[in-house]
């Protein structure tokens, strides 16, 4: 399995209304690349394993949306599921954050 497998895989076990950051999903990893390695990963899905993936629940350590080029759906996406944003656009890591169980 390569380390994007091993990312989407954990990725795919965020349940619903829940979320997890890059930083969190990398120290999972086998082989711990960093945050940067998860984004790397989540950029680059193909469409079909976009569709399987869900992308939208990892965001950034601060709890914010950091993806320039699908902020907009994300957010949306996620709402649909039930995550709430403040006023300034963070989501409430203390009541969403998925533990990695």
């Amino acid at each position: 399995m390569s380390y994007y497998d091993d990312v989407y895989e954990l990725v795919k076990r965020i349940p619903p209304g829940k979320v997890s950051t890059y930083g969190r999903i990398a120290q999972l990893t086998t082989v711990p690349r960093g945050a940067g390695g998860v984004g790397w990963a989540l950029a680059g899905l193909t469409p079909d394993l976009a569709l399987t993936v869900p992308w939208w629940r990892v965001i950034n350590a601060a709890g914010r949306i950091s993806n320039e080029f699908n902020a907009t759906l994300q957010r949306e996406l996620l709402e649909a599921e039930g995550v709430v944003f403040d006023q300034r656009g963070y989501v409430d890591l203390e009541l969403c954050l998925w533990g990695g169980e």
